[in-house]
């Protein structure tokens, strides 16, 4: 174990990818598809010799001796990684060329889960590697926020710290935290890891209960794991648990609203709880109010046809509605299987400009989620609300407390900075997706749904209208780091370029 603590973060990485490759060898071997047998194996072989050959190397040399070092080597496993990730992927598909296996195993790594291949086209150990490698991504977010991210206050913890970006509170610059990076990524590992696993098998038993293969069960309960939205069936649409599943579901992806359901070292309020959090709470008033405005839209539709008191149809519709508007605000993206009859009811038709909304709200901090996160929307909230109160009020006095003054102030403006960054970035992407001849609209939705993580809002937009696996090289490189980006988040990658990184 201590050899584990002199070893680089990118080659740890690298060798716990090349052992799970024996997961879907044993399930290809299993069902007689020995080509993907061989390809994974081979590929999970070599690359645990060569990890290591190469840990052997450089086991006596110095390694993360800051947080900002584990930072470089999170954006290089994201960059790097999904090249070795594609190597099994590409050889056992066969008809298709290593740079869209690399897209999907950057799409699957970084959970946004952008539908490239058409589910039919891959075998049951292609779309187990798929899933697999998103739940492993969503993992590796989630120690990361706590082991890299959180000391170095970014990734949404800038706005309630009271240090700077890409500073350690107590001890100033990062370059100088005493703290052992290393046995602090043990450490969050140590308490992560096993609350990861247990939720991921406590929802696979419970899609088992109601109705869905182990199979089916399996992908899509590391898919709702991870927010990844990755399915082999489409969804909820093609499985069999119904609306007993999508409840399941619904249950489970609560916790990528807020880490306080699991957490209480992002809650700053004085009342503990889990309702107290202001992120579960914003999460869930957005997820009530969207489908009830959604609702009375389709019940003055409904009017129309007569159909104004078929509550049963309201029911569904309210709930194909919710269950909706919680995946894409977490940005996992699976629809409702009563989506489809919502808007049947209602005549509307898929509103796609909402559901992109809630992407870019995205989830709760130091989730599986992405988007601009809830808690940066709380603090411009609280922010806005307070300079309307001094407007009505010149000689009011705000909410006492440091973290109070903080979140509305300093973190607001953070916030801020951080909304702004998003929104040049999202145009910057968009018209390089322009560049190479998509149509705009097309160049828009594909930008938010790369920044955002959420791949399936390509399906649900465009409807069939855009697909990816013909695009050119570039859009697809574009495509590959505009998710890196939006996974890592743009603050972190300015703190990146920092000369601090290359004094040390």
């Amino acid at each position: 174990m201590a050899l584990l603590y002199r070893l680089p973060l990118l080659l740890l990485l690298t060798g716990l990818a090349s052992v799970s490759m024996i997961v879907p060898a044993v399930v290809a071997l299993w069902v007689e598809a020995f080509q993907d047998a061989r390809s994974f194996f081979y590929s999970g072989l070599v690359g645990v010799i060569l990890c290591t050959l190469i840990a052997f190397a450089l086991a006596n040399r110095p390694h993360n001796r800051n947080a900002i070092r584990q930072l470089l080597a999170l954006l290089a496993g994201f960059v790097i990684l999904p090249a070795i990730l594609a190597v099994p992927f590409y050889e056992s598909v066969q008809t298709t060329t290593f740079l869209n296996a690399y897209l999907e195993m950057v799409s699957a790594l970084t959970t946004t889960g952008l539908p490239l291949f058409a589910p039919e086209r891959l075998s049951m150990a292609e779309h187990l590697w798929r899933a697999q490698v998103a739940w492993m991504g969503g993992l590796l977010m989630w120690v990361a926020a706590a082991a890299i991210l959180a000391p170095l206050n970014l990734g949404g913890f800038e706005v309630t710290s009271l240090g700077e970006p890409g500073q350690d509170v107590v001890v100033g610059a990062a370059r100088r935290d005493t703290a052992n990076p290393a046995s602090r990524l043990a450490r969050s590992a140590t308490v992560l890891v096993p609350a990861y696993l247990l939720l991921t098998l406590a929802l696979w038993v419970l899609l088992l209960v109601v109705g869905d293969t182990p199979f089916v069960a399996l992908t899509h309960a590391m898919s709702v794991m991870s927010t990844s939205g990755i399915s082999p069936v489409g969804g909820p649409s093609g499985a069999s648990s119904g609306i007993a599943g999508e409840a399941i579901m619904a249950v489970f992806l609560l916790f990528a609203l807020s880490r306080v359901t699991f957490s209480q070292d992002t809650s700053h309020s004085q009342k503990a709880g889990l309702f107290y959090d202001p992120e579960f709470r914003l999460g869930l008033a957005i997820v009530l109010a969207v489908p009830t405005l959604l609702l009375l839209r389709h019940f003055v539709a409904a009017l129309d046809v007569g159909d104004q008191n078929n509550f049963v149809a309201a029911l569904r519709a309210f709930w194909g509605a919710a269950f909706t508007v919680l995946s894409f605000l977490t940005t996992h993206g699976f629809s409702s299987v009563d989506w489809a009859d919502a808007q049947a009811w209602s005549g509307l038709q898929t509103p796609g400009l909402i559901l992109m909304g809630l992407a870019l709200i995205g989830g709760g901090v130091a989730t599986t989620a992405g988007g601009v996160k809830l808690l940066r929307v709380v603090a411009l909230t609280m922010n806005g609300m307070r300079e309307v109160d001094r407007l009505v009020h010149p000689s009011s006095v705000g909410r006492s407390g440091l973290v109070s003054r903080r979140t509305r102030r300093e973190g607001a403006f953070i916030a801020w900075v951080f909304f702004m960054i998003f929104a040049i970035t999202l145009a910057a992407t968009t018209v390089a997706f322009a560049a190479f001849g998509i149509p705009f609209e097309q160049s828009l939705v594909l930008a938010v749904a790369s920044l955002t993580n959420c791949g399936p809002l390509v399906d649900m937009v465009q409807a069939g209208r855009l697909t990816l696996i013909e695009l050119g090289p570039g859009p697809k490189l574009i495509a590959a780091i505009a998710m890196v980006m939006g996974r890592l988040e743009m603050l972190a990658l300015v703190v990146i370029l920092t000369p601090d990184l290359w004094r040390d």
